[in-house]
């Protein structure tokens, strides 16, 4: 392909990545936007392949196979309850692609730079582009390439080590409670003061080692930031990560002069970022604590609560089910563990084949992965109409029969807006308290993620459906008359 064929197939993949991110913001879109994802992505490796800078395609096809092979085999093999820390490893690559690519690019440069000018004249691909800016006398552009590969590695190595210790933490191979070494933010202040103070040593010089000193440091950010946080602000990490994976790849692309990895990696960069802030306002978060692990977060212990438990089995639950006219089901991620969206999904069906009005409410932070809820319902054929938004919902409660919380804890805590010393005050929440009824499916008396108590569990209103969820609905589903 000629670099005209080659752009105009950039510009196109361009359209259909952003017509992808605009789709996944509704249900009902949400497939087709996958599918415009999918053919931009085909058409953007295909025109990189065939580009005339590239002249070893013996080596990259088999290489593109093998990772396709493998890309394949996890794809069949991830259950839905591990996409939370499933993306946190596929950050993780991006990640080390940008140190990867940096370092080649530093190491390129070095050699293009010793070679003379006729030498330099036969060059292709990127060694081409190298050869160009250093021929610029005043040595500007070889001075930003320098920039670029050294923000480049900096968030490739932040971001690589922060989705390893996010994928640790959400597969439980690391405890979830934030942990931070003695001198806490300092150790992190410190390590960026030092990088900064490398950076001009790299701009003055042509030395491996300013590069290789800041990546070590920098790697110790992401793992000491990402330890910093807990895991009920795990969602956020994720989707943070997301954003530094992003502008790692739109660093890369620079690098490499790639118009379209720039783009891609500034929608996928901006996006991560809107979402994280988003999901913070829903858990009452502050931005800047999250994203610098935890910072400045001090909170008085949480109130003592007084009352206990009190149990009911799927008789009484159905009895209930039966004389409701209006039900609303809060999924969380012990509904995942359990894999329990296709029994939530029959019993949906059969309340509803009998006329009653069922409808689910998801909070923007349920599971462990912005969406997850949606994505479970969706794969159980969950009618897109029947599942709300928190804001779309909350109203509703004190009309509600019977409200049925599935695997949720710290998103129907009411603790959130009655206790000032809560962890979780002043977030906003599923209010399912109001509702005539509650009944909470969970396995056991546990504080959940978060470790935070729930005295939901105790209201008079409150009734604990125990035992694994799935198997809890389909004893439910065959008492509903």
């Amino acid at each position: 392909m000629n670099l005209g064929l080659v752009s105009a197939t950039y510009l196109f993949a361009a359209v259909l990545f952003i017509l992808s991110l605009g789709g996944l913001s509704g249900q009902e879109s949400a497939k087709r936007a996958v599918w415009y994802g999918v053919v931009g992505m085909v058409l953007a490796g295909g025109a990189t392949i065939l580009s005339p800078d590239v002249s070893s395609l013996s080596l990259i096809l088999p290489v593109i196979l093998v990772g396709a092979a493998l890309g394949a085999i996890v794809a069949r093999r991830v259950q839905m309850t591990e996409m939370p820390q499933l993306v946190a490893a596929l950050h993780s690559f991006v990640g080390l692609a940008a140190v990867f690519v940096g370092f080649n690019a530093h190491l390129q440069l070095a050699d293009v730079a010793g070679m003379n000018e006729t030498t330099r004249a036969g060059l292709t691909g990127f060694a081409k582009v190298l050869a160009q800016k250093l021929a610029d006398p005043s040595g500007v552009l070889v001075s930003i390439m320098k920039v670029e590969v050294f923000l480049g590695v900096f968030i490739g190595a932040v971001t690589f080590t922060g989705s390893v210790i996010a994928f640790a933490k959400l597969a439980g191979k690391v405890d979830g409670k934030a942990m931070k070494l003695p001198g806490g933010h300092v150790l992190n202040a410190g390590c960026a003061i030092a990088s900064v103070i490398l950076l001009g040593f790299y701009f003055q010089s042509n030395d491996l080692w300013p590069l290789a000193a800041m990546t070590i440091l920098a790697l110790f950010i992401g793992y000491h930031l990402i330890m910093g946080i807990g895991g009920a602000d795990m969602p956020v990490v994720v989707s943070m990560l997301n954003s530094y994976s992003g502008w790692a790849a739109a660093a890369i692309g620079f690098t490499l002069g790639n118009d379209l990895l720039i783009v891609t990696g500034a929608l996928v960069g901006s996006s991560g970022a809107i979402l994280s802030y988003i999901m913070c306002q829903a858990m009452n978060r502050s931005f800047i604590s999250v994203i610098l692990g935890g910072f400045g977060s001090t909170t008085a212990p949480a109130t003592e609560i007084i009352g206990e438990q009190v149990a009911i089995d799927a008789d009484g639950v159905a009895a209930a089910l039966n004389d409701a006219d209006s039900v609303v089901i809060i999924p969380g991620y012990g509904m995942a563990v359990a894999q329990a969206q296709g029994a939530v999904s029959e019993v949906t069906r059969k309340l509803r084949s009998k006329g009653k009005n069922v409808r689910f409410a998801i909070h923007p932070v349920a599971g462990r992965l912005p969406g997850h809820m949606n994505v479970l319902l969706a794969e159980a054929k969950v009618p897109y109409d029947i599942v709300l938004e928190m804001d779309e919902i909350n109203d509703d409660f004190p009309e509600t029969d019977v409200a049925i919380v599935i695997g949720s804890n710290d998103i129907v805590n009411p603790a959130a807006q009655e206790d000032p010393n809560s962890p979780i005050s002043g977030m906003p929440v599923l209010e399912c308290w109001k509702a005539k009824q509650v009944f909470v499916s969970k396995r056991g008396q546990g504080t959940g993620y978060s470790g935070i108590e729930n005295p939901l569990f105790y209201r008079d209103n409150t009734r604990m459906f125990y035992g694994d969820a799935k198997s809890s609905l389909e004893k439910l589903l065959r008492l509903i008359d």
